[in-house]
């Protein structure tokens, strides 16, 4: 039940006009509120370790407003309950007066009243004023109602008409008692045990108040009454008597859990890790939580043990206090390095240099792996912004290769259609008109861009193929065929997805034949030295050979450096 609850509770049950009849309840409502908010003392304590645990502040208790509220409406009850008591008492001092009064007045009727008209005229007035005059100090009821009731008895035996009016009056007090003890065993079908308290009671008193019954009646109505009565409190008896055995169940129980939670904590030389203190704290709590469940005891051994349970309980967290306080100083120190991991991530997570950038994050994840843990306080802060970092780079990463894999799939499906387009083409008969078009086949071969890497080579070599099928065709000769067909493999390199590798590769070797022709040229050059020493028509002969190979050298090597130009 919420405290505000209990406050709605108190002020329906003080609300009553006679503070008396829910004595007994409010009683036990303030009794419940104080466990509640013992219960809450300890939650808020608690809490205060905990926030001294993470390092943080603990929280100040706050006033109370609800309690405060809860204790004034129950002073104000007490008030009016002391009040109420004393004025019953008061009342049933003077009750008791007049009644002493009235069986003095009835003992004076009998004993001098001779007149049976009067006497009776007495008596009724008596008994009239009697039944109206209320209750009575309980310790004297029994005596003063047994003094009346044996008055009652003498007054009757000393009137003519005793006998008459006793017999009606034993048959209808007959029937009155009857009535009572049908009631009392109607008693079991109510299920609130603080009604039925209230019904036994209150069918008492009637059943006292109602005169006596034919003697021969008596003693089977008197038997039936206290069976009755006896069963009643029998009930009454064994429910608090199972409350009491469940609280002392309880107290029993909260015993044990105390214990268990002495003897953990008497283990806490053995605690040298940080794994060791936490997983003793979850054996703690579970031991709270146990406790949480098991319920109130008896009210003053329940407050003791709460103490002692409370006590335990701070010795533990005060001991694993001090033992994070010499851990927090080293975790302090990981989480300054592992900071400065994160720092260095964040000034690389927005680089595009995708293979670099991605190679120094690794390196740097493998160096927070090797850091090791910051503790509970640090690590998981520490350990989402690293993360942040690192998956800010990797998404753009992703999206950017994602892109690029449709755009190299659309290429590919350009590059397709374009080859297949080149195998289909007519060729003009016009060698310019030829050359042209199969240009411009290269010129947009080359402008569609990378196809997947899986597939370059596949794509290049067919689109080779089938621009070389065309030059072949071709009725070129000479120098033309050789420029042509070499600006061809020039655009055809081009081409190639390692076109950069590939034209670099042409132009060395280019140069190499080039050094080569000009080292067969020198070469030459000191064999006509030879020569020139010589005389006669072989002679002759062999220098004009080594002339032509010069010349033809010569020849090879301007067309190289054209070549080389072209590239």
């Amino acid at each position: 039940m919420e405290k505000l609850a209990f406050i709605e509770a108190l002020k329906a049950l003080t609300s009553q006009e006679d503070p008396l009849a829910v004595s007994r309840d409010v009683s036990e409502l303030r009794t419940k509120f104080d466990d509640v908010v013992l219960e809450e003392q300890r939650k808020f304590q608690v809490a205060q370790l905990e926030a001294r645990e993470r390092g943080e502040e603990p929280q100040e208790a706050e006033e109370d407003e609800v309690r405060e509220q809860f204790y004034a409406i129950y002073s104000e009850y007490k008030e009016r309950r002391n009040t109420a008591q004393q004025s019953k008492k008061d009342t049933e001092a003077a009750h008791l007066r007049e009644k002493n009064a009235l069986i003095e007045r009835l003992r004076n009727v009998i004993k001098t009243e001779e007149n049976i008209g009067a006497a009776l005229t007495q008596y009724k007035e008596i008994h009239d004023a009697w039944k109206t005059v209320g209750d009575i100090p309980r310790e004297k009821r029994q005596e003063v109602q047994s003094e009346y009731s044996r008055l009652l008895e003498e007054f009757f035996y000393h009137l003519k008409i005793y006998r008459e009016l006793r017999e009606h009056d034993l048959h209808r007090n007959h029937q009155l008692k009857l009535e009572v003890v049908q009631k009392i065993q109607q008693l079991d079908k109510t299920e609130q045990i603080k009604e039925v308290e209230a019904a036994i009671k209150a069918l008492q008193h009637e059943w006292d108040e109602t005169g006596p019954v034919n003697n021969d009646d008596w003693e089977t109505l008197k038997t039936a009454y206290w069976d009755a009565v006896r069963v009643v409190y029998a009930r009454i008896h064994a429910f608090y008597e199972e409350r009491r055995t469940e609280l002392s169940g309880n107290l029993e129980k909260k015993k044990a859990v105390v214990e268990r939670a002495k003897e953990l904590i008497a283990k806490q030389g053995e605690w040298i890790a940080n794994k060791d203190w936490e997983q003793a704290t979850e054996q703690l709590l579970a031991l709270q939580e146990e406790w949480k469940v098991i319920g109130f005891g008896p009210r003053k051994e329940n407050e003791e043990i709460w103490k002692e349970f409370r006590g335990v309980c701070d010795s533990f967290f005060t001991a694993k206090k001090a033992f994070f306080d010499v851990l927090r100083s080293q975790f302090d120190g990981l989480a300054s390095k592992k900071q400065e991991l994160i720092n260095k991530v964040n000034a690389l997570k927005d680089s595009t240099d995708w293979k670099a950038t991605t190679e120094q994050i690794l390196k740097i994840q493998k160096q927070w792996k090797e850091t090791g843990n910051a503790g509970q306080r640090n690590e998981q802060k520490l350990w989402k912004e690293f993360r942040a970092a690192c998956d800010h780079f990797f998404t753009a990463k992703q999206n950017h290769f994602s892109q690029q894999d449709q755009e190299l799939s659309s290429n590919y499906d350009a590059k397709i259609a374009l080859i297949e387009q080149i195998k289909a083409a007519q060729i003009p008969e016009d060698k310019k008109e030829a050359l042209a078009m199969l240009k411009e086949f290269s010129t947009a071969f080359m402008a569609i861009g990378f196809v997947p890497m899986k597939q370059k080579d596949a794509v290049y070599n067919a689109y080779r193929d089938a621009l070389n099928n065309h030059y072949q065709k071709l009725k070129l000769e000479g120098e033309e065929q050789e420029r042509v067909l070499f600006q061809a493999r020039v655009d055809t390199l081009k081409a190639n997805p390692n076109a950069d590798k590939m034209l670099a590769r042409e132009r060395a070797d280019l140069f190499d034949k080039m050094h080569q022709l000009k080292a067969d040229i020198l070469q030459y050059e000191n064999n006509l030295g030879f020569f020139a020493r010589s005389k006669g028509a072989s002679a002759d002969a062999l220098r004009k050979e080594v002339d032509q190979k010069i010349e033809a050298s010569k020849r090879k090597i301007e067309e190289i450096q054209r070549k080389i130009k072209q590239l």
